[in-house]
């Protein structure tokens, strides 16, 4: 079985860590976000993917140019200009001659979800289409899909204001697809799954969905990119083992609930807490790290801090000084 992973977008909330790495390759638990999305996939039977790509497609195909990963084959389907969620999924499918039931999935989504019971589920209805669905607080900032007792899809009202919203069931970013679902994608144009495709399937009724509790976090935002990485290192995520400080790191100084690079430096008196730290970073006597994300080989000079803030790769802060709730971009 194939599957198509979305892996084109800009990153934009992200920045500036994805000023010059694509969000999918960021390390989650000192791995790539994509790897850990491949590797749930194959526990699934998924033998081959094709990487629907927009921005920067060469840094995927440098990174991995065996065209393996996770144990997957992989494809690249580099997009024309920007085509948005169904018309990347289409352009990608048809690049790579999918003719039968596909998996497709959010490259920035991680979850435990068990594709192989989502597949389950498509095959006992019938349905052109079946989506995960999982429960969060609140769902405004999302597509909610409320169903029937039968798991089909009733309506999929994206970002509804928090007080009218249906149900807090929302949109995963996994699905099971047949590949008549791409006669509804026009090509040529963008076209959104969220606001055409699904709301079609769903007024034909050929859209049905499954709701789970597995681990599930989007990692597109700074809060959520740090809370999946301290996720990884707690042992939350199945599979994934533990692994707070990187290999060749060299921690002298304090680390309290963090994620520590590769090959990065944490000198006496210290303190790193709550904080993610890309490969190659340095932290200096005396200096303070709380609560934020450090892109690769950013430089913390002695006795200063870094509060709340995300920077970009070769950032230097300079001794004594504080940089406090600031996203600052590559040096």
């Amino acid at each position: 079985m194939k599957a198509v992973v979305l892996v084109g977008g800009f990153g934009t909330r992200l920045r500036p860590l994805t000023y010059t790495t694509p969000k999918p390759l960021l390390p989650v638990g000192h791995r790539p976000i994509l790897e850990l999305v491949l590797e749930n996939l194959a526990t699934a039977g998924i033998e081959e993917a094709v990487l629907s790509l927009g921005f920067n497609p060469d840094a995927f195909t440098a990174r991995y140019p065996e065209r393996r990963c996770a144990g997957v084959r992989l494809d690249y389907a580099v997009e024309p200009e920007p085509l948005d969620t169904a018309g990347a999924i289409g352009f990608a499918a048809r690049h790579a001659g999918i003719d039968e039931t596909f998996v497709v999935v959010n490259g920035d989504i991680l979850t435990d979800l068990d594709v192989g019971r989502l597949l389950a589920a498509h095959r006992a209805t019938g349905a052109e289409g079946t989506i995960h669905l999982t429960p969060v607080e609140d769902p405004s900032g999302f597509g909610v899909v409320p169903t029937d007792a039968a798991g089909r899809v009733l309506a999929f009202i994206e970002k509804p204001p928090r007080d009218e919203a249906p149900t807090n069931l929302i949109n995963g970013g996994t699905y099971i697809l047949e590949p008549s679902t791409l006669a509804r994608i026009p090509t040529g144009r963008k076209v959104s799954i969220e606001r055409e495709t699904f709301p079609a399937m769903v007024a034909d009724g050929a859209l049905f969905a499954l709701a789970t509790d597995d681990y599930w976090t989007d990692t597109g935002r700074p809060d959520l990119y740090l809370a999946a990485n301290l996720d990884a290192v707690a042992g939350r995520r199945r599979g994934v083992a533990p692994q707070a400080i990187g290999d060749g790191a060299t921690v002298d100084g304090t680390v309290v609930n963090s994620v520590i690079g590769a090959g990065s430096t944490v000198a006496a008196g210290a303190l790193v807490t709550g904080s993610v730290l890309l490969p190659g970073v340095s932290i200096a006597t005396g200096a303070e790290v709380v609560g934020s994300c450090l892109g690769a080989g950013v430089r913390v000079g002695a006795g200063a801090r870094v509060v709340d803030s995300v920077l970009g790769d070769g950032e230097v802060v300079a001794e004594g000084t504080t940089v406090a709730a600031e996203r600052r971009p590559p040096a």
